[in-house]
């Protein structure tokens, strides 16, 4: 091959080079300031901590990583080994809607009285029921400890700490308007609500008893 051939193949390869990662599936993610208005046993407190979220492909799905830079609460009694569980929201926008529920391990070491609560990294499936790109913005943070739930909520509008392109799972239907997005939806919906839907559903079926052996009687 003469000297000439081989150059210009070579600058057709430089110059296809950067085409190629230019058409690759675009992510892009931020480290999102939010600032977390919490509902505690001890009264309201507030704490900004910087969110990162990342996503890893595992087969059709993507397995998601919230993050937190710094503790968005306190407690005015020293947390043992295992007295705190905190699980979250992460909304998504975009090609997709819903949310993804995000959970994580118990503190494995003693959390001081009065001392921020350092959030361990919380993970949870996202199965995409759309294609496109789809945004990913940390939402309701659930603090569990000494039988009491600790309720944080954004309250500055946090912009998406995730931007990612996805391609819709083999058989997902894009008609559900919640998806189901792990197995972690239910068990953070109820953390999140409280007792207050048991105890209506409680109540109700008490009520309807009731009423019901009135109108036999």
């Amino acid at each position: 091959m003469s000297y000439q051939k081989r150059t210009a193949l070579a600058l057709a390869a430089a110059v296809a080079g950067p085409v190629v990662l230019m058409a690759a599936p675009a992510a892009h993610a931020d480290v999102v300031d939010v600032n977390y208005n919490c509902e505690t046993p001890i009264g309201a407190k507030s704490a900004v901590s910087p969110i990162d979220i990342k996503a890893v492909p595992s087969g059709s799905a993507y397995k998601l990583t919230m993050s937190f830079q710094k503790g968005v609460s306190s407690s005015p009694v020293a947390l043992g080994p295992g007295a705190m569980n905190p699980s979250a929201v992460v909304n998504l926008a975009g090609a997709d809607k819903g949310t993804v529920a995000v959970a994580g391990p118990a503190n494995s070491a003693e959390i001081p009285a009065n001392s921020p609560i350092k959030i361990s990294d919380l993970s949870g499936t996202y199965t995409p029921k759309a294609s496109g790109k789809v945004t990913f913005t940390a939402s309701v943070l659930t603090i569990k400890a000494l039988g009491t739930v600790t309720t944080c909520k954004p309250g500055n509008s946090p912009g998406p700490s995730l931007s990612l392109d996805v391609k819709a799972a083999p058989g997902a239907s894009a008609a559900d308007p919640l998806p189901k997005t792990g197995p972690l939806d239910s068990t953070v919906a109820l953390g999140t609500l409280g007792g207050t839907v048991l105890l209506t559903g409680a109540a109700g079926v008490l009520w309807l008893t009731r009423r019901g052996q009135r109108a036999h009687g």
